[in-house]
This record gives structure tokens, sequence and C-alpha cells, in this order.
């Protein structure tokens, strides 16, 4: 049997090459290659002697009429047909590939294809169809490839694939079957019935001996059938992704001759090696997005023949205990797809970083002397000669060995090795270096007796590197930073690591962690300590876990939440926190000596002057003020105080320029609210779950 491969279509790889040539070759302006007869229906192209027929995007409720007996292909794809009758099948006795897919079938009549006994391959994928009853295939006796899903399926007959003892291919994914009736296909080899809402299948469930790949991603498995893998003894290729299994299933042990698997979103936890020494053979192994900080060291050596890896959406922790991935990548020739989703999460000199492109300094591993004491063999001693082994870069100034004239002359013979050796000669000592920052959220670094990082973690932090931090304990603060929780909030998805009097830098790594599908986060922050307490907002994207919020008043307490875009802001959903910021730092005063004794006297004296000359100049000024003729009067003199630098206030005693508050972004007014300009639109990629493309085959 081959390996397993791409099984979508794998019998039907001449019908892909022909569709695609067809695809490339037939237009309505190009007639050399393509001969129109008048047998061809109407508003459909006709390749060759009719034996491909193309009905594409005819905007018809119906099937096209008059089709030629010797129609062998007919695409009918994208025409909005919402209902069959037996009559528009007559004929076509040579038919062998049917593609209905992506119109508006909601129902398949009983015995509607009983004429299409030569039939090979049916596509009703993309419709509307919301039951399978026992009739719908009969007369189809030797199809091989069933293609119905991305419909809305709810119930299947018991008996509605009796019939089909030829079939290979049956894909049911993307319905909504809570009930899976008993298979007996003793040719199939591929099955697929992911996202439905069906229970574990069974030995009893699926009696298909020859099967070669199993998709059951999206039914929230917990755990695998051992009967089922042990009685499928020809799988190759198996899909458990994105369901509930909180460890490596047992039943994967029965699974010896896997060649891929795909494990991606399952909460796992960390892999060992244990549960993967019966999968030796694997080539192709999906894990991604399951919450990895790393491997262990020697876990790929236990799949020789991969060439395959897929760990995309991870959050890796690459520090030293990593350092070994990207040269092992090198040496095995393994491919790791998704390389542009493989980045680094810590530590932060690290983050965002494709995992492929570090090299073995980035990771901060220790620095490591080894030198090597002098050893003294016996020919050392018989040709006077030391022999001095150091390590690269180091130099022991050693000086030479000269025999003692005094020794007796049997001395002069040969020594033993083990004799003439020194005591120190097989020791070795190493210096290890701490690197900076491998120990997060204020671990200590230290040293085992095997040389080996360990950090010491602070109360309320975890991990190898203290990177975990318990959600009962609150993160380690600045100094001079106060946080206080939010009642009835939750506040353990973001915080901060730096505060000035006029900026918080936030920290939503964990947020966005806890929301792998968000698009975007909505930021509400509003002054606690000020008059105005009206929140304002900030949309980013889910790509800056690290944003700093600017334009902050000094010495005043922030209340700062989270929450996503594209959601209702709900207390279930928003995660808050309390900061304040920082005062403003004041010069420090200078102490200048003065004497007491001589400034008195200058003050009074001065006070003395001036209280004199006020009191002549406010004489002159109503003098001249009465002299004054009407016409005089608006030729904007000063008025005494205006002489002095003296400005009336307002009535209110504030002054009549009052200076804007800065803000960190412009806000306008609408319907008497404020709001904020965003800083990102709301364009985000589109969910490609669903493929509206063609299918595989074609």
């Amino acid at each position: 049997m081959e390996e397993a491969r791409d099984y979508e279509g794998k019998a039907s790889s001449s019908v892909q090459g022909g569709l695609l040539k067809a695809l490339q070759h037939v237009s309505p302006d190009s007639k050399d290659s393509v001969s129109f007869c008048s047998p061809c229906p109407q508003d459909c192209t006709c390749q060759g002697t009719q034996d491909s027929i193309f009905c594409i995007q005819r905007r018809a409720s119906t099937m096209p009429l008059d089709l030629p007996a010797s129609t062998q292909s007919l695409y009918v794809f994208q025409n909005g047909i919402n209902f069959l009758k037996e009559q528009d099948f007559l004929g076509l006795v040579d038919l062998k590939l049917l593609d209905l897919s992506q119109n508006e079938l909601s129902v398949i009549p009983d015995g509607v294809f009983g004429s299409l006994t030569s039939l090979h391959n049916l596509d009703l994928s993309s419709n509307k169809i919301t039951q399978i009853s026992k009739d719908s295939f009969n007369g189809l006796v030797n199809l091989e490839r069933l293609y119905i899903h991305n419909n809305r399926i709810q119930s299947i007959h018991p008996a509605a694939f009796k019939g089909l003892v030829n079939l290979l291919e049956l894909k049911l994914q993307g319905n909504k079957i809570s009930v899976l009736p008993s298979l007996h296909l003793p040719k199939l080899l591929l099955l697929d019935l992911s996202f439905n809402s069906i229970p574990a299948p069974g030995p009893a469930d699926l009696q298909t001996p020859h099967l070669e790949s199993l998709k059951l991603a999206g039914l929230g498995l917990t755990t695998l059938d051992e009967g089922l893998l042990r009685s499928l003894g020809n799988l190759h290729d198996l899909d458990i992704s994105q369901n509930k299994l909180v460890g490596m299933p047992p039943a994967l042990i029965s699974a010896k001759g896997l060649t891929r698997l795909n494990l991606a979103a399952n909460p796992l936890g960390p892999l060992r090696q244990e549960d993967f020494r019966s999968l030796v053979g694997l080539q192709e192994l999906d894990l991604s997005s399951l919450h990895l900080q790393g491997f262990p060291v020697e876990f790929f050596q236990l799949f020789p023949k991969l060439h395959h890896l897929t760990a995309a959406q991870n959050p890796f922790n690459c520090v030293c205990s990593l350092s070994w991935f990207p040269n092992w990548m090198k040496d095995s020739n393994v491919d790791l797809w998704r390389s542009e989703e493989t980045r680094c999460h810590f530590p932060l000199i690290n983050a965002g970083k494709m995992l492929s492109e570090l090299e073995h300094k980035d990771f901060g591993c220790p620095a490591t002397i080894t030198v090597l004491s002098e050893v003294l063999t016996s020919s050392n001693i018989m040709h006077n000669t030391p022999e001095v082994t150091t390590a690269p870069h180091t130099t022991l100034n050693v000086p030479p060995f000269v025999p003692s004239e005094k020794l007796p002359t049997e001395q002069h013979q040969p020594v033993p090795p083990e004799a003439s050796a020194s005591p120190r000669s097989s020791e070795e000592y190493e210096e290890h270096m701490c690197p900076p920052n491998i120990c997060l959220n204020g671990g200590i670094c230290k040293f085992d007796k095997k040389g080996q990082v360990n950090c010491l973690c602070p109360l309320g932090t975890s991990g190898l590197y203290c990177e975990n931090q318990d959600e009962s304990q609150p993160p380690p603060l600045s100094p001079g930073i106060t946080v206080s929780t939010v009642p009835s909030i939750k506040t353990d998805k973001i915080s901060f690591h730096h505060v000035t009097s006029t900026s918080i830098s936030l920290d939503l790594h964990r947020y966005i962690e806890s929301r792998p599908n968000i698009r975007g986060i909505r930021l509400t922050y509003s002054n606690l300590s000020g008059p105005d307490r009206r929140p304002l907002q900030l949309n980013i994207p889910a790509s800056y876990p690290e944003y700093t919020l600017r334009g902050l008043q000094p010495n005043c307490t922030y209340l700062v939440c989270a929450s996503p875009l594209d959601e209702l802001v709900e207390e279930a959903v928003r995660s808050c926190m309390n900061a304040q910021t920082a005062g403003v730092s004041k010069p420090p005063m200078v102490n200048r000596p003065e004497t007491f004794s001589i400034l008195v006297p200058i003050l009074v004296a001065v006070a003395a002057v001036m209280a004199v000359a006020l009191v002549a100049a406010v004489v002159v000024v109503l003098r001249r003020k009465r002299a004054k003729t009407p016409a005089d009067m608006d030729l904007g003199e000063p008025t005494p105080f205006e002489l002095e630098g003296v400005k009336m206030g307002l009535e209110n005693g504030t002054s009549p320029q009052k200076q804007a508050e800065i803000l960190p972004y412009p806000t306008a007014s609408q319907n008497g609210m404020d709001y904020e300009v965003p800083l990102i639109q709301e364009q985000f990629a589109s969910n490609n779950n669903t493929d509206h493309r063609i299918p595989s085959y074609f």
C-alpha cells in the first residue's frame, strides 16, 4: 500500500488535469481549441466531441436541456439550481463525473440519479441539503467519490450508503449531523467527519478495514476509542485537531502505521516523549496552536522519517533551553511549514522574531570557559618537554619540568602513566556567566551542578524561567507604582511594566492569548483623580501585545480596561486595572547663605521707595484724567494698575486664556457624546474556514 499522501483526488488526477486544461482554454471568444456544435446546450461550453460540458454560472434554477448522450463529464456548479428531476439525467449512460456544487439544492429526490449507472464522481457540496434518505443515491453502484460536505444535513438514513460498495472517498464535514449511521464500506480509503456534532466513533460505527485517511477535527472529542484505531490497521493519516484532548490519547499506541498526524489546537499541555514512542514512522506532524513554550531536547529524534513540521502560533520561550532547535532544523532537512507564524514570545529581546531565523547566540546561553590542568606522562619526564593542554583562547604559563640531579638512578626509568599523572589531570572546571534577562518577572539566575540554568522565582511566578504568573497573585510591580483591583472585573489579563508622569506602558500578552480569535482590542481609560472622568477609547490591532498610553496627567490614578473590538463590552469580557502616574519631579532647592542683618534694611528701604512712587503716580494720573476732554477718552491710555503690570481678571477669577488639555488623540462630538478616531479601521482578514473553491479533484 502506498504511503498516505493527498487522498482527496488521488484516483481522479486525470479528471483534474482535464478540467484545468479545459478551464484554461475554454472561453466564449476562443473557438480554436473548442468545437461548438449544435448539440451543445444553451449557455454551456462543450469541449471536443461533447465529452466534457461546462455550464458554469448560468443563473438558472433548472438543469440544462438537451444534453448529448456522449457526455462523460458535466460541470453545473454555481447555477442557482434548486430542484432536480429524474428526467434531467435520462440517456446519460456514459456520464462519469457530475458536479452540482454551490447551487441551491435542499432536497435530493429519491432515485433521481438511478439512470447514472456509470457515474464515478458526484459532488453535491456547498448546497442547502438537510437530510439524506434511504434512496437518495439508489442506482449508483459504481460510485467511487461522494462529496456532500458543507451542507445543512441533520440526519442520514442508516441504509443511505448501503449500495455504494465501490465507494473510495466520502466527505461529510461541515454539516449538522448528530447521529452517524454505521458505515459498511469495504473499499473506503478516505472519510472526513470533521465539524459535526457526532460523538467519538467506535469500531462498530466504522466498518472500513482498508481506511487510510480519517479526519475527526472539530468534534469536541476528549478521547479516542482504542478499539477503533486497532481495527483500522491500514490507517496512515489522522486529523484530530481542534478538539478538547487534554493529553495524548492512549489509543494512539495502536496507530503505529501513521505517517501524518494533526494535533493542532488541543489543550494537550507539555509534550512528553513517552507519548510518541510508537509513532516512529511519522513524516508530517502538526503541533500548531498548542500553547507550547518549547520542545524536549531529544523529542524529534523519535521521528527519523520526519520531513514536514508545523508549529505555528505557539508562545515559544526562546531561551537557552531551545537553542538546539534551529541547528536541528538545518541538520535534519525538515521543512518548517508556516514559518512566518512560528515566532518567539519570550524573552522581550526575542519577542516577535521568527524561530527559524535565530542563531545560537540569540538564545542567551551562558558563556563557558573550560581549562584543562597540566598533564605529565612518562614521555614528558624522559624528554624534559612538558605537555600543556588548554581550551582555545586560554594560556597557562607553566615553568618547564626539570628533574632533580639528586634523584636516584632508578628513578630515571620510565614511570607508569597512573603514577606519573597529576592528581588533577582529569579534572575540569567551568566558569559560567549568567546571560542578561534570561529570568523573567524578577527571577534570579543560578546554575546547578551540571551547569544548567536555574531561575529562583519570586512569589506569584512559576516556570523554568519564571515566565508564568499565578492568577492568584498580582504581577510584580515597578518601584513607586500602586495597582488596585477593580471590583467584579477581571484583572489578571492586562498589566503594565513602566509608568512615567505622562505615560503607562501596557502588557497585553496574556489578554491576547486568552482570546486567540480576537481581531482587535478596545482600550478604555479615564482619569479617576481629575474633575473630568469621561472615558477615552483607543482601538489597536491584536498584533500589538504592548502599547503605551501617552499624554496623561501626572500624579493621577487611571482606570484602564481592555475589551474585544468586535464584541459588545460586557463585564465578562473586560479586563481592567488601576495605575497611578508618577509625580513631576521638582528641581532641588539651593541654599544660599544670606546675612539677615543686611537684608532686612535693604528690603524696608525698597518697599518705602516703591510706596512713595505708587502714590505719586496715582496723583498724577488722577489730575490728567480730570483735565482730559471727552475726545481724549478713547486714546487707550493705561490705567494705574496697568502701569504697574497688574491686569484685571475675569469675574470667575480664571485667566482669559486657558491652556487646552492635551489629549492623546483627536476627539469629536456626536449626539452629545465624545468619541475617538480609531487608530485602525474595521478591516481584518476574512475567516477562511469555509473553502468556496472547486473541490480537489478538479
